[in-house]
């Protein structure tokens, strides 16, 4: 006797439809699975077995020989997805269980007593069934809040492989009930920085208010303590709210690294990574022998903050070239290449030589030329290029830190930020970018005209400091975002100006 269930699985960013099929036949009790399983999805044969016996039903070895067969057969299976439905399967082809559900998809994976545990990768194989024409999806009641993001998909949680059994029996099945999402009224989470609270450091907060508004690169560079990562970590208190688009990309890669909330699993707010300079390559960039997210696709639509940035190695700091370029990250196996979106802002934060105070004119520098020459070597050339705006924050003077007069709140800037996004989003309406970082040269030059005043300071700009084509077209975007905030139609000459002078380092 031989049965048919529909599972399902990740690969990469999205989710693959799994055909389960489980054939029964008289033999020495052996239980198989082909299909090219990974070790978890092999030990699932236990779990499965166990299960079946402790939910009151024959296990697996009174029907002599079992084969359970996962297709399509040249794709990997990894992770315990499958251990529900096998063992559907197997009751349907031992006859213990009628019928199924049909139009229906089983994932979770079994305990031993047969409760149904959560698993990872929810929402983008909810979203994939559409495509699938299948509109049941049978799962943990853990993940069920996940699952049932998805429009036009019916989620029915399960506790238990007895319960779903006598559900069956009854046909009658619990159903999650749909939530209308409304983003815009869901409060957003207190910061625990707020920019009226940092002392000085206008020209940081304002350049700082230019990078969120346009999802600008943006690089601090000054002496220990003068508050470089304490603005980087008030950035969340000024950073626009997420559209329904973006959160559910946010929360596709979230899922697939298993870090989504069970009780609220879609991601509201912009994500702020800031992984240590100790981060592997995997850990900052992705892969894996399964490839999976890494910082950089976790950052994305949000921030990713990498505090002394030489401080990493130059290798892991050059995997950030073509995500900073491209906006997405991909990684080749010999299976095939996968990609993953990177469309992340990078806040850099960075001492000006190995001891910090190269800068700092009240401190002396104790580095040698050489030790500075070799610090500073660790950022190359294309990756500063691919930084929009690069700053130096000084040292506090007394007065500024004593003075009790608080700065403007991040709510006044958070509000300016998102007026700003609104006229990118106007802009952009029938394209696929958000912001106008994102902007390539086609776009570049339909939404960023020039008049011969502002060319003419563009290209002084260019030849006195030897800026790069790259340069050229990131400082438009830049003058954009200012203009945007502005609220004005046309890029101008001040708009320009200040761009420019983002974008000024020492040699």
């Amino acid at each position: 006797m031989s049965s048919r269930v529909y599972s399902a699985s990740i690969f990469g960013l999205d989710g693959k439809l799994i055909e389960i099929e489980v054939d029964t036949f008289v033999g020495q009790p052996v239980f198989t699975i082909v299909g090219l399983p990974d070790m978890a999805v092999k030990e699932s044969k236990e779990r499965v077995s166990s299960a079946i016996k402790n939910s009151g039903f024959k296990p697996p070895h009174f029907f002599g020989r079992i084969t359970v067969n996962l297709a399509p057969a040249d794709l990997k299976k990894e992770g315990p997805y499958f251990d529900f439905p096998i063992a559907l399967g197997i009751l349907l082809a031992t006859k213990q269980i009628d019928s199924l559900p049909k139009n229906s998809v089983f994932l979770s994976e079994l305990s031993l007593d047969g409760r149904l545990r959560d698993n990872k990768g929810i929402l983008p194989i909810a979203l994939s069934l559409k495509d699938h024409g299948i509109k049941n999806i049978f799962l943990s009641e853990k993940v069920a809040r996940e699952a049932n993001l998805v429009e036009d998909i019916n989620v029915f949680p399960i506790n238990t492989l007895k319960e779903f059994t006598d559900q069956l029996q009854k046909k009658r099945f619990k159903k999650f009930a749909k939530q209308i999402i409304d983003l815009e009224n869901i409060p957003s989470k207190s910061s625990s920085s707020d920019f009226c609270y940092i002392k000085g450091q206008e020209h940081a907060k304002r350049a700082l208010e230019i990078s969120v508004a346009g999802g600008h690169n943006i690089l601090m560079s000054g002496p220990p303590g003068s508050g470089k990562t304490m603005l980087a970590k008030a950035i969340p208190s000024i950073m626009p709210p997420l559209s329904r688009e973006e959160a559910f990309e946010v929360t596709k890669l979230y899922s697939i690294a298993g870090i989504t909330n069970n009780k609220q699993p879609l991601i509201t707010e912009r994500p702020f990574r800031s992984p240590h300079h100790s981060a592997s390559a995997v850990a900052l960039v992705g892969g894996g022998t399964f490839p999976r997210p890494g910082e950089i696709s976790l950052a994305n639509r949000g921030v990713l903050f990498l505090d002394e940035f030489p401080e990493f190695t130059r290798s892991l700091i050059e995997n950030l070239r073509q995500p900073l370029e491209d906006g997405e990250v991909s990684i080749s196996r010999a299976h095939g290449t996968l990609l993953f979106p990177a469309k992340f802002m990078l806040v850099a934060a960075m001492n000006p030589c190995p001891c910090g105070n190269a800068t700092d004119l009240e401190k002396e520098c104790t580095c040698t030329p050489n030790q500075i020459n070799n610090y500073k070597k660790k950022l190359s050339e294309p990756i500063l290029d691919r930084i929009d705006l690069q700053i130096e924050v000084p040292r506090l003077k007394f007065e500024k830190i004593t003075q009790e007069q608080l700065a403007e709140k991040s709510e006044a800037t958070r509000e300016r930020i998102i007026e700003a996004r609104k006229n990118q989003l106007k802009r952009f309406k029938k394209t696929n970018i958000f912001t106008n970082a994102e902007m390539n040269n086609r776009h570049l030059k339909k939404f960023c005209p020039i008049g011969e005043p502002e060319k003419e300071l563009l290209r002084n700009a260019i030849h006195k400091m030897h800026f790069s084509p790259r340069t050229y077209f990131r400082l438009l975007k830049v003058a954009r975002t200012i203009a945007d905030l502005e609220g004005a139609k046309n890029i101008n000459v001040n708009h320009l100006a200040e761009a420019i002078q983002y974008k000024f380092r020492e040699e």
